[in-house]
């Protein structure tokens, strides 16, 4: 049975996420800031913590930062009212795997829930992938460039991952966000254009070739010149 972690100091909220995911089946564990939750993570391991922003002692990008410094990988999914493209590059950027805008409708914050539990399962299962240079280990999270080695937020590694399991394919931008983030952006797609950003200084950091290629009018493909 998988455990699901609620982490927001309102009460209301905290309580109605509580029915709603014990009802499906999930065992489920609270948190009302950002220091209990740190120690509901370490005493239940959750599968995914659902995390609100904005909180007392320690708010929740604070939370992802201490967690993704001790590498650890739980699927975190951030509510938030702030609806900005850079409160959500912001709240991507810092660890989180999935983003939810307040007020929502609790049956789609199961679709997301059920969403980061597929890719996680599935990290769990993949073998490792190349293409050229690129090399991509899930069970380690680790990737390299030739002999080069360097690191990827959460986000960046399911990126590159869905790109290394389909090398040479045209990739539409709206097929990219629904498999890497679990759903459809509704056709704001700056966010990917961010993180396409921030995988290509990732992985050119030496120098090297181009590899993640845009498409116009389209998306991206993984390829060499």
């Amino acid at each position: 049975m998988k455990t699901i972690l609620i982490v927001d100091d309102d009460e209301k909220l905290r309580k109605m996420l509580h029915r709603t995911l014990l009802y499906e089946g999930f065992t489920v564990v609270t948190a009302a800031n950002g220091r209990q939750a740190l120690t509901q993570v370490r005493t239940h391991h959750p599968d995914v913590i659902i995390l609100d922003w904005l909180m007392p002692e320690l708010d929740g990008i604070a939370v992802m930062k201490h967690l993704r410094s001790e590498q650890d990988s739980t699927m975190i999914l951030m509510l938030t009212a702030r609806d900005a493209i850079e409160d959500k590059v912001e709240g991507l950027d810092s660890g989180a795997d999935d983003y939810l805008v307040k007020p929502f409708a609790p049956v789609e914050l199961l679709a997301r829930v059920h969403a980061l539990l597929r890719r996680s399962d599935a990290g769990d299962k993949d073998a490792p992938l190349s293409y050229g240079e690129l090399h991509l280990d899930p069970s380690t999270r680790e990737a390299w460039r030739g002999s080069r080695g360097f690191e990827l937020t959460p986000t960046e590694f399911d990126l590159l991952h869905f790109f290394l399991r389909h090398p040479r394919q045209v990739l539409q931008r709206g097929q990219i966000l629904t498999e890497v983030w679990g759903y459809d952006f509704g056709g704001d797609d700056n966010v990917l254009e961010v993180y396409i950003s921030y995988l290509r200084k990732k992985t050119e950091a030496a120098g090297e070739p181009r590899m993640i290629q845009t498409v116009r009018g389209v998306g991206y493909a993984l390829r060499e010149d």
